[in-house]
């Protein structure tokens, strides 16, 4: 039960900010979605840091890297948005904005995880 709770607050934390960020950046006319593009790739910064951390020497717990990693990066990031917007680019025609949002999600992505891997070796 103690770790549905800590998935729980922590992906409310993740959803709740990344709500804001998309409030924040994304534009109501179709636009690029910036808001989440960022939390996206924040997000994979941050479960590279976390997730490196735990098997760093195991720096962290298992119920702190279920909060954070599993909960906050959870509900902080998020495919079905990310789909959703691609889906949008393409009904609209938009297949520039498509192919660099997707290529760039899943570059820029990738080395964030990597990054913050990198930097807690």
């Amino acid at each position: 039960m103690k770790q549905l709770l800590l998935v729980f607050v922590g992906g409310g934390f993740g959803s709740v900010l990344r709500y804001v960020i998309g409030k924040w950046l994304n534009t109501t006319d179709g636009g690029f979605p910036y808001g989440t593009f960022t939390a996206n790739i924040i997000g994979s910064l941050l479960i590279g840091i976390i997730l490196g951390l735990a098997a760093k020497n195991n720096s962290l717990t298992e119920s702190q890297t279920l909060l954070l990693a599993t909960g906050f990066c959870g509900g902080f990031t998020t495919f079905s948005t990310f789909a959703y917007e691609n889906q949008a680019f393409l009904k609209s025609g938009d297949f520039t904005s498509f192919a660099l949002y997707t290529i760039a999600s899943f570059v820029v992505g990738f080395l964030a995880v990597f990054l913050g891997l990198f930097l807690v070796k």
